[in-house]
């Protein structure tokens, strides 16, 4: 009886969560016609930040931080799909850790595009097939994802958000076998680099072939089968029904990549922002040292300093720096101003919501 009437108090609440969630959604589709009305963008990752981080000041529990905001991630997402649906261009295929990163961010509410590589999903926002993309930047273990640094020289795109996403690898075969039957093994490159020692102690003889995503590799498997297995994460096992052969084999603990979401518009203040700025510097001594005095100047926190050669000149570096702060902040502001003069070339990438 006890059991009975707990389910019926139950029961009642739930219909009072439904009743208020479609309150919230209504008053979500008022505010899209007034920003359809002003011209703003639906999706507003500054705003979303900062609900986030007030439910998470008032949550007194058992509700856990992670619980909430999976739980509010995919009213966000429904609402903004009533106000205009959103389509994400993500590295697929189904089930890569970009796409669980981006399923993360906007919610499973969202129209997910895969595409084959990270220049394809800066490509469909380019274009406008996609509203935005989720690409990967950089990783805990083997640092940054140059391709992508690489894009963000030519590319007009703005970082609008970042997500971390904690990685964890698993070997995956189509059925249970022993180790040493493994003679060919399908991952993305990063991947063997984060399994580097494992796959040395225990896969010696197998043959490594690299794919544009773990997910990729996960299907090969599924398609080829016999003495072939991927490293990839559980979700992909589960989408392409394989065996997790050996779970949990990256070299370090911790394992986390940083993405980033990509759009035509950055971000407005949030309160906890971050800023990064590309530029080239003058080839003359100390230069670099000229470029980064204006921070310490004004007082502005580096986070994060990338190196990356230019294509097609010999010798010549551009850099990408994050930094603590908005752009529209006056300190920040001040500080882009006076490091632009000093630059042979500079744009800010973005200003986004630290994640």
């Amino acid at each position: 009886m006890e059991l009975d009437k707990l389910r019926e108090n139950i029961d009642a609440l739930d219909g009072k969560i439904l009743e208020l969630i479609n309150q919230r959604l209504k008053l979500a589709r008022r505010i899209g016609r007034e920003k359809s009305n002003q011209g703003l963008a639906t999706l507003n990752n500054a705003r979303e930040s900062l609900v986030l981080q007030r439910l998470n000041a008032i949550n007194p529990g058992p509700l856990t931080q992670t619980a909430l905001q999976l739980i509010f991630k995919e009213i966000m997402a429904a609402a903004r799909e009533l106000q205009s649906q959103h389509k994400v261009a993500f590295l697929g295929p189904e089930a890569s850790f970009t796409h669980l990163a981006a399923l993360g961010h906007f919610g499973g509410e969202t129209v997910m595009t895969p595409q084959t590589n990270v220049a394809e999903v800066f490509q469909a926002v380019l274009q406008e097939k996609c509203h935005y993309g989720m690409v990967p930047v950089e990783n805990s273990i083997e640092g940054a994802v140059n391709h992508t640094l690489d894009l963000f020289y030519t590319s007009d795109l703005k970082i609008c958000a970042e997500r971390y996403q904690k990685i964890s690898h698993d070997l995956l075969t189509a059925e249970k076998i022993p180790l040493q039957n493994i003679k060919t093994v399908f991952s993305h490159a990063q991947a063997f680099a984060q399994c580097r020692q494992w796959l040395k102690e225990n896969l010696p003889g197998a043959i490594l072939t690299e794919c544009g995503s773990t997910a990729e590799a996960a299907r090969r498997v599924a398609m080829q089968r016999g003495q072939t297995a991927a490293i990839a994460g559980p979700a992909a096992a589960e989408l392409y029904n394989l065996t997790r052969n050996a779970q949990k084999i990256e070299d370090l603990p911790g394992n986390t990549t940083r993405f980033l979401v990509l759009g035509k518009e950055d971000s407005p203040p949030s309160g906890s922002d971050k800023t990064s700025i590309l530029f080239v510097t003058p080839h003359l001594p100390g230069a670099l040292h000229q470029v980064l005095t204006p921070m310490a100047d004004f007082g502005v926190n580096m986070v994060k300093l990338e190196s990356r050669p230019v294509r097609n000149e010999k010798w010549s570096y551009f850099f990408i720096a994050d930094f603590e702060g908005h752009r529209e902040n006056e300190k920040v502001a001040e500080m882009i101003k006076a490091t632009k003069k000093i630059c042979l070339f500079m744009k800010v990438l973005g200003s986004y919501p630290q994640g």
